[in-house]
């Protein structure tokens, strides 16, 4: 996926948006990447960050870096930020989403001589391609008005200049973007838990296609936010931050309210209760409680060494990551009735690893509690994995064993309770050797969100949302 964090302060900003952007780690592994601009021009470094922290990469080079205002990114992807060259002066640029339509629009572009000098995986870069996109116009709010039009996909974008920050939010607003304020300084974020340690308090939540500039003294509207929005409900689900919040919602608050509501239509009696590190605590805790059975820690995950297991692009390297982080206790599992809430299933296959050796280990019974819908529909929005194609999905394999093809309707694959909805469940748990599995409703993961369902993108779950 990916995080943004920018800032525009009367003081030197470097320390804050080192920190800044440190805490959007969590929201991808690839690449890491600071700019700041100052009288003297622009100082940018990036660093890939699949073997380590991104503090432990920059913070080396942070007394090479001065300036009032800079832009950082996380990202599973194109190494970033940029700095481009234009009509509309030099400047700096990150971007967060997925541009679905990117072979198109670059034989556009070659259509009319011209060229990227950036690559990725071989291929253009989509951060120089938005920069290209932004560069055809006369202004910057142009521009970025010129990148809603012709992205198919998702596009949140923060560019820097000599003058402060502009920060636009996705057209459909599908990834979110705060302002946070503090005295002499103002900062753009994609996570709201990115501002407490740093002195920042929230003050504005960018609307679906909203455009801003912040400066040291505040920030003024460019270009006012649209009527409709999707933003992606597994924000709340997995990726966002517990501490963080989105559209003034919280993410524990919403995994909490998942759980009770799992817990209300769960006819099992179970001995205790566990979360999937780490996304699935705040879902087992409000389980547990409205259940009121113990919530323990069959699972315990290990840190020290195997700290990022969130998208290595390595299919075995992920499997050996999340296998080694969790270390299973003999004491806690032995002869227990146990329930396990997770996030969501995805692939599952780790899952079934992990499943059978809380068998191995002395389980009675393991029934598994997701907090989402069966996910049967690859993102076409965000970039959340490489390997989220229609079949990689537990869900829509499960449908092609049912159907012996992948071009069937969905729909009633989609509706909870339907005949077809309960075998394709019933594949899933038989696969995974599960004592029972139960996912939730969309209509309690919406309930637990608390916005109204036309808000949220609920596309990988029922292929609702569009472009």
């Amino acid at each position: 996926m990916g995080g943004l964090f920018g800032i525009a302060s009367r003081r030197d900003c470097v320390g804050d948006l080192f920190y800044g952007t440190d805490y959007h780690s969590h929201l991808g592994t690839k690449r890491g990447g600071l700019a700041v601009v100052n009288r003297r021009g622009f100082t940018r470094s990036i660093h890939n960050i699949e073997s380590a922290y991104f503090r432990s990469k920059f913070e080396p080079e942070l007394d090479d870096f001065r300036g009032n205002c800079g832009i950082g990114v996380i990202s599973d992807h194109d190494a970033q930020p940029l700095i481009i060259n234009s009509h509309l002066g030099p400047f700096g640029i990150v971007t967060v989403g997925k541009i679905v339509n990117i072979d198109s629009l670059s034989r556009q572009a070659f259509s009319r001589k011209k060229h990227f000098s950036e690559t990725f995986g071989g291929s253009i870069n989509p951060t120089e391609l938005v920069a290209m996109l932004i560069c055809e116009k006369g202004s910057f709010v142009e521009g970025i008005q010129n990148v809603f039009d012709n992205v198919k996909g998702s596009c949140t974008i923060l560019i820097l200049t000599k003058k402060g920050i502009i920060a636009a939010r996705d057209k459909l607003g599908r990834t979110p973007v705060i302002i946070g304020g503090k005295d002499g300084a103002y900062a753009a974020s994609s996570e709201t838990c990115a501002f407490p340690n740093i002195g920042f308090e929230t003050e504005y939540f960018l609307g679906p296609g909203e455009i801003v500039r912040i400066t040291p003294e505040g920030y003024e509207q460019l270009k006012r936010p649209g009527d409709r929005m999707q933003i992606c409900s597994f924000l709340w689900v997995y990726y966002g931050y517990p501490s963080s919040d989105y559209e003034g919602v919280n993410v524990e608050a919403v995994r909490y309210n998942c759980g009770r509501a799992l817990a209300k239509k769960d006819p099992v009696i179970a001995e205790l209760v566990s979360g999937i590190p780490d996304s699935g605590i705040g879902h087992a805790i409000g389980y547990a409680n409205e259940k009121r059975i113990p919530y323990m820690r069959p699972y315990v995950k290990y840190t020290p060494t195997w700290p990022r297991s969130f998208m290595p692009q390595n299919q075995a390297v992920r499997d050996l990551v999340a296998r080694m982080k969790l270390i299973p206790n003999r004491a806690i599992i032995k002869g227990k009735s146990l329930v396990f809430c997770d996030d969501s299933i995805v692939r599952g296959t780790q899952l079934k690893e992990n499943v059978q050796i809380l068998f191995e280990y002395g389980a009675r019974e393991v029934h598994m509690r997701v907090a989402c819908p069966t996910l049967i529909y690859p993102c076409e929005f965000l970039n959340f994995s490489t390997s989220r194609s229609s079949l990689a999905l537990a869900g829509r394999k499960a449908v092609f064993e049912i159907e012996g093809t992948d071009s069937v309707p969905l729909e009633e694959y989609a509706r909870a309770g339907s005949a077809k909805h309960v075998e394709m469940v019933e594949r899933i748990r038989k696969r995974l050797g599960l004592t029972t599995l139960q996912f939730q409703t969309m209509d309690d993961l919406v309930d637990a969100i608390g916005l109204p369902k036309e808000k949220l993108c609920t596309h990988c779950w029922d292929g609702t949302s569009s472009f």
